[in-house]
């Protein structure tokens, strides 16, 4: 109800600006002596500068009240731009505020803009491919993956294998894009978010093969929620759990699940060096028909 309105609402301001601006086209004049012109062009500057200080804050705090605030400030800069090279266009300073629009204000806003469609994309999701498949199923690339984050050297020292076979095993993590190396000389996971497959979406022999997947994968599911709950006393302020009962439609459940990973999405972004106090958190979203 609350988004039918807001569609209204922003459809008949639109309807009615349109005879107004027509009025005001005709109506204004050309020139007009006003006063307060410093204090309405510092002010707007103080305005923009706030505008990328908070940005620069919420990014560095990875919150995604950072999206609208990139939106705002790309559209404080073409403002800047518009009223800059306007009102200037008769003066000898034209050509200076077309080079700042050009080269400068408008960059920026662009920029800005293309930052928060990013954050608000998140990981981009994809299906679970029969590659995906092989690597999680390779106990050998397993291993590597689940010791990530360190160095070829720690990962030869803590699975025990020859240098040789662990630089093989992060060349074929690399190519596949599961892993990548840090200029400290550090491997990483790459942070993915992956739809799980149905058998049917795939031809023999990779069918059965991604049904031993997921059958390996949930029975593992089960082992880490067992030892979670055998544990629970042990976690202190690191273990939450929410429970809920919902009814909802099919697409309703398909926006629940999309707000979840707009949730997680940054948070899945991880700094190139964790910060102190800094754990792995495992994190799950499950929905299923009740049965009750």
């Amino acid at each position: 109800m609350i988004r039918r309105m807001m569609l209204v609402f922003l459809g008949a301001a639109a309807v009615c600006l349109v005879p107004w601006t027509v009025y005001l086209a005709h109506t204004l004049p050309d020139r007009y002596d006003t006063g307060q012109w410093r204090t309405a062009w510092v002010g707007f500057d103080v305005a923009l500068l706030c505008c990328f200080a908070s940005g620069a804050w919420l990014g560095l705090l990875r919150r995604r009240a950072a999206v609208p605030l990139l939106s705002a400030t790309a559209a404080l800069l073409c403002c800047d731009a518009w009223f800059d090279v306007l009102l200037d266009w008769a003066s000898p300073d034209r050509w200076t505020s077309v080079l700042l629009a050009g080269f400068g204000e408008l960059p920026i806003a662009v920029v800005l803009l293309v930052a928060a469609r990013r954050l608000l994309a998140g990981t981009p999701r994809r299906a679970v491919s029969s590659r995906d498949v092989e690597v999680h199923t390779d106990p050998a690339l397993g291993r590597v993956l689940r010791a990530l984050p360190a160095s070829a050297a720690d990962l030869a020292a803590t699975t025990g294998r020859p240098p040789a076979e662990i630089a093989a095993s992060l060349e074929v993590l690399a190519a596949g894009g599961y892993a990548e190396r840090h200029g400290d000389g550090v491997w990483h996971a790459t942070p993915q978010y992956l739809r799980e497959p149905r058998p049917d979406e795939f031809d023999e022999p990779h069918r059965s093969l991604v049904a031993a997947y997921l059958d390996e994968l949930y029975e593992r599911e089960l082992s880490l929620l067992t030892w979670a709950v055998a544990h629970r006393d042990e976690f202190g302020s690191w273990a939450r759990a929410q429970r809920a009962s919902v009814r909802v439609t099919e697409p309703q459940l398909r926006e629940l699940e999309a707000a979840y990973r707009e949730m997680l999405a940054p948070y899945c972004h991880q700094p190139r060096r964790p910060a102190p106090g800094t754990r792995e958190v495992a994190l799950r979203f499950y929905a299923f028909p009740s049965q009750r």
